[in-house]
């Protein structure tokens, strides 16, 4: 049983480095856009240059906070995980996916926001509407193969409930985008502050619902 756990452990470990390997890729590649911007247009000043692409720098933030708060709500999900099997490793490859798709979908943003603004965003919602999928999927798989400790999985419905109306939410929002930038921005921006503090906000739903009962 022992060797069992600590080979279980070892997978699971090789799973989030490799993971963590594409989350910072992805991260990377978000200032290749960036550097873009320091390419001298005429005679332009520096500073004059920078202000002029001061939304690629706008989305670069988003870019990156986006990338970041996947990372923090990938590593919560695995905190919970001690085994792993062949199907998790493709469902996991699903969510890294959709997280190496978000540079694409920044530098869209950056690029064409000023001109095409509403289907700029549009498209960069639609990536978060692709990652509340991949991460109901990777947090459904685990729980129904019970490849999660067993004292959490009270906690873990939590997870999957909040993944699960993230689903809704986004697509909504989604459309939202084409009718108004600004409430869009706006329902994304709470979206950040829910799934910065993933734990934080299902503890809060799992008591709240515990002293209903």
């Amino acid at each position: 049983m022992e060797d069992k756990n600590k080979k279980g452990i070892k997978e699971t470990s090789r799973v989030e480095a490799f993971s963590d390997g594409v989350f910072a890729i992805a991260i990377t590649l978000l200032i290749l856009d960036l550097i873009q911007v320091i390419k001298p247009e005429g005679d332009k000043e520096l500073l004059k240059q920078l202000t002029d692409h001061s939304t690629a720098f706008l989305a670069f933030a988003i870019g990156f906070l986006t990338i970041l708060i996947c990372w923090i709500n990938h590593h919560l999900v695995f905190t919970y995980i001690n085994k792993t099997d062949s199907h998790l490793m493709w469902v996991n490859g699903f969510v890294l996916l959709m997280v190496t798709i978000t540079p694409f979908a920044t530098a869209i943003l950056s690029e064409y926001f000023a001109k095409e603004k509403h289907i700029a965003l549009a498209i960069f919602g639609f990536n978060f509407f692709m990652m509340a999928i991949a991460a109901y999927c990777i947090t459904a798989y685990v729980y129904n193969r019970r490849l999660i400790n067993e004292d959490a999985k009270e906690l873990f419905k939590r997870f999957i409930s909040i993944y699960r109306y993230s689903i809704i939410y986004t697509f909504l929002v989604f459309f939202i985008c084409f009718l108004s930038v600004a409430g869009a921005i706006f329902f994304y921006f709470i979206l950040f502050i829910v799934f910065a503090y993933p734990k934080e906000f299902a503890e809060r739903l799992y008591k709240r619902n515990r002293k209903k009962a």
